[in-house]
């Protein structure tokens, strides 16, 4: 009767362990930031955008909508539309045009005069939206990051 009791017991574990499926991956908003900035001749800025994925599994983005501050000006809109599958704690990069205000021009042509020892700081905040590989519709992710820029030297008009 012990033996029968046992082997009863050992179907019921295995077929509670098969059902149980694959583990679900850990999902965790994403890292947001300037990688290199660009004024070009009409004044619009070409900024790209580098999006770290730290979750555990692929994630797909398709928008991004936020703002971007330059020093404590007021801020200007960050809006765009892409389709970029970033795997597990990878990054990739999206290219955004924008009008700066005049305030903005001027904070960076202060810091340009200065050479490679001027910097501006800045900051980047909004939503992402993506769907992470394990789940069936996508779903918007906050994400805030602050650094700085500089001038690259011996690159005219690009910041880092």
């Amino acid at each position: 009767m012990g033996r029968l009791l046992r082997s009863v017991a050992l179907a019921v574990l295995v077929a509670g362990l098969v059902a149980c499926g694959p583990p679900k991956k850990s999902v965790f908003p994403p890292t947001v930031s300037i990688q290199e900035m660009t004024t070009q001749a009409d004044g619009q800025w070409r900024i790209t955008l580098r999006i770290q994925n730290n979750s555990y599994g692929e994630m797909d983005f398709h928008s991004l909508d936020g703002e971007l501050k330059i020093a404590e000006l007021i801020p200007v809109r960050l809006h765009s539309r892409f389709d970029l599958d970033i795997p597990a704690f990878a990054a990739d990069v999206t290219r955004i045009d924008l009008l700066p205000t005049p305030e903005m021009a001027a904070a960076l042509k202060a810091a340009a005069a200065k050479g490679s020892a001027g910097s501006v700081p800045y900051s980047v905040s909004g939503s992402a939206n993506a769907k992470p590989e394990q789940e069936k519709a996508a779903r918007d992710f906050n994400f805030h990051g602050n650094d700085w820029l500089s001038p690259v030297p011996g690159i005219p008009n690009t910041w880092r």
